[in-house]
């Protein structure tokens, strides 16, 4: 055996921790929603935002390279829309263009920055002011950002279908086609209503989701001090597949989620130092310190100088200024 096939052999038998968890993924949701009417809300709720959730995680996964090196199949795999709402290929554009990101947070250059650009500021309504400003607490985001994440989306591909931009629609037919395949199994086959489905698995799910991106990223000096660790226990990190190591997925986002927590007790101290110790205990750290206190402004400022969108530069053509992409918000 050469040493590429002794190479492929380690890579096959070391994914078996994501077959798992897409077995896990994929089998929970069917028995699930096949069970639906034999259990009661409280225990449904849960169950279901966790594995819509812990898809997400999945999907995440699949964007690097993880089951397999074949980008087609782990879109495949990863691809079915049980969330509903967000199209695959938008989250995989969002999300690549984060990591490629020269300043993460800024809303010219990381489609995935929560904040917003002192220019859009100044125009918004106080309405919306007061609810960005809500958006930076996670109360609110927990409770609010779900729907605010959804218009946006919806708002932001409208705008972009409107400016000419057809391959936006085929994007949405074929999205379209497979949350047809995910209704058939729910609504027709399980029986279980449309609202129930939104409110039991697909709002708590997303919500579930955005505890996780809440933390993870703050304006800062260089690039290491804006992305956060959170030192979650064992439940929490299965269910973002240890991506609440963030610092550590930035630095070697190839790397798959079972190999993250030994990469970072390898480096925690060198790590730490490099973010400016910009790291919590676990998310309940997380929501004691910024339930109901702003985590800081929502309005980037750029530093003098600094290039903005479609000027050659490293802005983001296409985006207007603060217009983050909520798909990338929710899956950073």
């Amino acid at each position: 055996m050469t040493h590429r096939d002794r190479s492929e052999t380690h890579r096959h038998r070391a994914e078996l921790p994501t077959w798992i968890v897409i077995a896990a993924v994929y089998g929970g949701w069917l028995a699930l929603t096949f069970s639906f009417h034999h259990l009661p809300a409280w225990l449904v709720a849960p169950l279901g935002a966790w594995l819509l959730a812990w898809h997400g995680s999945l999907q995440h996964e699949a964007l690097h390279g993880h089951p397999t090196r074949r980008p087609r199949w782990n879109a495949i795999i990863a691809g079915p829309p049980l969330s509903l709402w967000l199209p695959f290929s938008i989250y995989r554009e969002s999300h690549m263009a984060h990591h490629r990101a020269r300043e993460l947070t800024d809303p010219f250059e990381d489609p995935e920055s929560s904040y917003t650009s002192s220019e859009e500021w100044a125009r918004l309504p106080r309405p919306v002011r007061l609810f960005r400003r809500a958006q930076h607490t996670a109360a609110a985001r927990l409770l609010l950002g779900p729907f605010a994440v959804v218009w946006r989306l919806l708002a932001g591909e409208a705008r972009r279908i409107r400016s000419g931009e057809a391959d936006r629609l085929a994007v949405w037919a074929a999205h379209a086609a497979a949350v047809s395949a995910v209704l058939f199994w729910v609504m027709d086959v399980c029986r279980i209503p449309l609202g129930a489905y939104l409110g039991l698995f697909v709002y708590p799910g997303l919500s579930l989701t955005l505890l996780r991106s809440f933390a993870e990223h703050r304006p800062g000096a260089d690039q290491l001090r804006r992305t956060a660790v959170v030192e979650a226990g064992p439940v929490f990190s299965l269910l973002y597949l240890n991506n609440n190591l963030h610092v550590v997925h930035h630095l070697w986002p190839g790397l798959p989620w079972y190999e993250l927590p030994r990469r970072y007790r390898a480096e925690r101290g060198w790590l730490l130092e490099r973010n400016g110790h910009f790291a919590f205990a676990g998310y309940a750290e997380v929501l004691r310190r910024y339930g109901l206190r702003a985590r800081g402004s929502p309005v980037h400022h750029r530093p003098t100088g600094v290039a903005g969108p479609g000027d050659g530069n490293g802005g983001a053509p296409g985006r207007a200024p603060g217009e983050a992409s909520p798909a990338g918000e929710a899956g950073a």
